[in-house]
């Protein structure tokens, strides 16, 4: 039994014992308090009385559930957290002044990584974060093992201090790049708050690596029209659709056929970064390649199905809800894979999506192709997108609707380019020509 399902079974016997709740609905605030660690991740907010009234937001949205079962569900939270935990704490403090001091601090290393697997999953990151998290924590456990070795049973020996001292020695030997120490620190922060149940204290404010503000990286359009005209067939389709949508690269790899809407020229995006959805602008040169381009792709897919394949991922349970979707050409990928592979969790063959690595070593090469010494990648051109919709005059929420940035802060880092770019000042050596000498 996992952590967080021994915590679950915990709070209930601690409802039967302490007989908070009428007997027999222990498994109703049971059930409240696994849907709000599986939804909590949407909420804003640090703690969980931030996140509560959100939670409770949100089920009131649902026509579905009644108030009494708000309320519930309200209370089921502030037991789990104000009566289950601190009993919890009582009772590990009064075991360390019997003698047992220290001996929380030791933890089975793969136990600890299945527990992490599992609350990653509970709170549905995406699949790469996943890879990530789960990365880090392995080289924190090795540099535990490295510094205090393990004891009789076999157990890894984690405190607050050593993740201060791992994330120091990363900044300091390893010379990481800011992102990647808080990218280090965020895995170990949800390590420490939901496996291991370590208290960082001050240590989560003090730890990040305060980032700097940089401005993006942006092609002129003719320097785009270099770039789009130095590679072809499917690689520079999708360059071209990334340039005129604006489209993360991960969305426009996950690109779904029934997320295309030619006749109203939009692109849906379906749970792109933050799990929000949005829509896009699909251009009228790109429709007649990209129509072509997919009927190629059902061809493709018609020949999986003969074969026996021809089946595709479905986020969340849609499979279960609708088993014959996975099949469906609406389904299908825009830009498939050209081999078939082994899904990592369900293990099932199927034909994923076009790597992202072949899309940016395209990009790559067309920017060698094109002579620009601008480190520009495939995120350049969504960058570039949205400058030179500026340019046009395009209004800034409209730009923001299309990024799918939250706060307009973000999409306001554009203007300070289309200022460097638009009506730049005169250098005053260049000034110096247009004077005359008395």
């Amino acid at each position: 039994m996992s952590i967080f399902e021994r915590n679950i079974s915990d709070f209930c016997d601690f409802l039967i014992k302490r007989q908070l709740v009428v007997a027999g609905r222990e498994t109703f605030y049971v059930f409240w308090l696994r849907r709000y660690f599986q939804q909590e991740i949407n909420f804003k907010g640090t703690g969980w009385e931030s996140k509560l009234p959100q939670f409770l937001d949100s089920l009131k949205r649902e026509p579905q559930i009644a108030p009494w079962q708000v309320d519930q569900a309200s209370q089921a939270v502030q037991l789990y957290f104000n009566n289950f935990l601190n009993a919890q704490k009582k009772s590990l403090e009064q075991g360390k002044n019997q003698g047992e001091k220290g001996k929380s601090d030791w933890f089975d290393g793969q136990r600890v990584l299945a527990d992490l697997t599992e609350w990653l999953r509970i709170k549905h990151y995406a699949y790469k974060t996943e890879k990530s998290y789960l990365n880090w924590c392995r080289r924190f456990l090795q540099y535990s093992y490295e510094c205090k070795g393990k004891n009789d049973e076999g157990n890894i020996c984690i405190t607050p201090e050593l993740i201060k001292d791992f994330l120091a020695r990363l900044a300091t030997h390893g010379k990481a790049a800011k992102s990647t120490q808080n990218q280090a620190f965020s895995s170990l922060l949800f390590l420490c708050r939901h496996v291991l149940q370590i208290d960082l204290k001050d240590m989560e404010k003090n730890l990040r690596a305060k980032t700097a503000k940089k401005l993006p990286v942006v092609l002129t359009p003719i320097e785009v029209k270099l770039v789009l005209s130095s590679v072809s067939g499917t690689n520079g389709l999708i360059l071209r659709l990334i340039y005129s949508s604006g489209m993360r690269l991960s969305e426009c790899a996950r690109l779904r056929v029934k997320d295309l809407d030619f006749d109203q020229s939009l692109i849906f995006i379906r749970s792109g970064k933050g799990d929000k959805d949005r829509s896009t602008l699909l251009a009228e040169q790109i429709k007649s390649a990209l129509r072509e381009h997919l009927q190629r792709v059902k061809q493709l897919h018609q020949k999986d199905l003969s074969d026996g394949f021809g089946e595709v991922y479905l986020p969340g349970a849609l499979n279960k809800k609708y088993p014959s979707a996975c099949k469906e050409w609406g389904w299908q990928y825009v830009f498939p894979s050209a081999k078939l592979s082994v899904d990592p969790r369900s293990k099932k063959t199927r034909r994923h999506h076009i790597s992202d690595g072949a899309i940016q070593n395209a990009m790559k090469k067309a920017v060698r192709a094109a002579d620009i010494v601008k480190p520009a990648s495939v995120h350049t051109l969504r960058h570039s997108f949205a400058t030179h919709l500026l340019l046009n005059g395009v209004d800034l929420r409209q730009i923001q609707d299309y990024l799918g940035h939250v706060s307009v802060e973000t999409t306001m880092i554009y203007t300070h380019v289309v200022k460097n770019l638009r009506n730049p000042a005169i250098s005053p050596l260049d000034m110096l020509d247009q004077m005359t000498t008395e």
